[in-house]
């Protein structure tokens, strides 16, 4: 009988783990009118360096595709 007693809590401690951070992100999404991660920009607004370079590397794959 103590084995399903301990195997029970064990359970609730694992839930309990597992669940933690839905819970959190729910939490935090019920703050700030619906924003859990409070203000951010909108993708593509801001400059990067990444964007810049990757754009850089579609336009000369497509000037050497246009080429052939």
């Amino acid at each position: 009988m103590s084995g399903v007693i301990v195997l029970f809590l064990g359970m609730i401690i694992l839930a309990a783990f597992s669940f933690a951070p839905l819970g959190y992100f729910i939490y935090k999404f019920s703050q700030k009118n619906a924003k859990p991660f409070g203000e951010t920009e909108p993708h593509g607004d801001s400059p990067s360096v990444i964007n810049d370079l990757a754009e850089r590397a579609i336009s000369l794959a497509k000037g050497l595709l246009s080429k052939k």
